[in-house]
């Protein structure tokens, strides 16, 4: 049985996110995606909350053998806990290439026997990045389109409570 790990901070997850984990379900038996809660990172969303935006974004793809899991620590750590070989990562461009090859090397220092799965990103999908639609979430800008299916209204509702619990509007 074939299990991959895609693993990222998915502050939030992006329409590519959700293609590359639909892509790699169709090609392992078993998928995890693995939110990252590094405190290190400053994350628009808490983990709890890209857990929650994961979890719908898998619903909506409608792949029965894919999980989501928040976890902090090293990926590595996580993959040799659940017995997972592969590690799949989208490339957007030829920057991201470089940067994921560099990491899959580490990845091999790491957990040795690893292999990494490079899914080049669909052409409409390349512009896309968690940057940008975070961008778009703080501006209030319109969600369809930049995060997957059934996650705009979800993604905006987290953030409007955030900014309500901050500001001090809560009721």
């Amino acid at each position: 049985m074939k299990h991959a790990i895609v693993s990222g901070t998915f502050d939030p997850m992006t329409i590519g996110h959700a293609d590359v984990i639909r892509r790699a379900a169709q090609l392992f038996d078993t998928v995890t995606v693995a939110i990252v809660d590094n405190a290190e990172k400053r994350t628009l969303f808490t983990a709890a909350e890209r857990l929650e935006i994961a979890e719908r974004a898998i619903a909506e793809i409608g792949e029965t053998n894919v999980s989501a899991v928040a976890y902090s620590g090293l990926t590595s750590d996580l993959m040799r806990e659940k017995n997972i070989k592969y590690i799949v990562r989208g490339v957007r461009n030829a920057s991201d290439f470089d940067y994921e090859y560099g990491m899959a090397q580490i990845m091999r220092e790491f957990s040795p026997g690893s292999e990494t799965v490079f899914l080049p990103a669909l052409p409409e999908h390349m512009h896309i990045s968690s940057t940008y639609v975070r961008e778009r979430i703080t501006h209030k800008s319109e969600l369809e389109g930049f995060v997957p299916d059934g996650c705009a209204a979800l993604t905006a509702e987290i953030y409007e409570r955030k900014t309500e619990k901050s500001s001090g509007n809560n009721r």
